[in-house]
Order: structure tokens, then sequence, then C-alpha cells
């Protein structure tokens, strides 16, 4: 989670056009986006090799319909404690990321120290979720908000200017 700050990656308005294709559709063929955006494949190519490199593009994932895998209940689980030493913070890291219902973990600023993004079948898997954080680690209060629509995802991260 805890990931080391790096300095901005300096892009051009072509680098640009490319990152927004590929996160419309990251399986576009190399030939397509060339085309796009007005150029020949090795520039485009390159471009790309250089952003991963860079880490500005870290990898391609397929994305998949919930409601296609039975997973119609997303969660957003507050979570207070009173425990903010290292260990705790381990067990705590270790099991969230144990947990293939947790899609995404935050940890915040402000009166609540963590929020998750659950993803499960209904609110009884929500509750084996639970019962199960709560006895591999102490939580002083857990508040849990069902989604009752999802108005807006996105994995497309805006892109600065220059």
């Amino acid at each position: 989670m805890a990931q080391t700050p790096q300095t901005p990656v300096r892009l051009d308005d072509t680098d640009r056009k490319i990152l927004s294709l590929l996160q419309q559709d990251s399986s576009l063929p190399l030939e397509e986006v060339a085309t796009r955006i007005g150029a020949s494949r090795t520039p485009v190519w390159n471009r790309i090799r250089r952003m991963r490199e860079q880490g500005v593009i870290r990898g391609q994932v397929a994305l998949l319909d919930a409601e296609s895998l039975g997973l119609e209940a997303c969660f957003f689980v507050l979570i207070r404690t009173t425990e903010h030493d290292a260990d705790w913070a381990a067990r705590f890291l270790a099991a969230v990321r144990a947990r293939p219902e947790v899609i995404e973990a935050h940890r915040l600023a402000g009166d609540i120290d963590y929020i998750l993004k659950v993803m499960v079948k209904n609110a009884r898997a929500y509750d084996r979720f639970y019962q199960s954080l709560i006895a591999e680690v102490r939580i002083q209060n857990v508040t849990a908000l069902l989604s009752m629509e999802e108005m807006k995802a996105t994995t497309a991260l805006p892109i600065p200017e220059a």
C-alpha cells in the first residue's frame, strides 16, 4: 500500500494521447494506437516501452464485471483503531492483502483510520468477511456502508498537462 513518492514523469501531448487510448482499451493493437494518434508503430512502441520502464504504465489487466461473477454487494468499510504500533499495522496490512474481497484499502487522515472497499455476494458473505477480519486483528470500531448504486467507476486516471 505505502509507495515511495517519485518525481512525476514529463509527458508530451503524444504520450498523453497514447495513455488515454490505453486506459480506454489496453488490448488495442499497436498499429491501431499509432493510427489513432497519427504516428508510426516504432516511435509509439518506443514511447510505450519508455513509459513502462519509468513506471507510468504499471501493467495491463482484464476488467471483470462484478455482477456477472455474482458479486452484487459493495461495502465501504470504515475502520477506527486505537492501535497504531508497527506490529499491529503489519498484521492489519497482511490481513487486508490476504483477502481477495478487499479491492481497495486506504489509510486516512481524520477521524477514520482506514477505509476498505469490499466486494461480496451478499450481506451474509460480508458478515463472514467481517468476522474473519476481527478474529485476526483487533479493531476498535467498524462501520460498513452498503453501496446502493454505483454512479461512476473508472480505472482511468486524469492525465495532467505539462
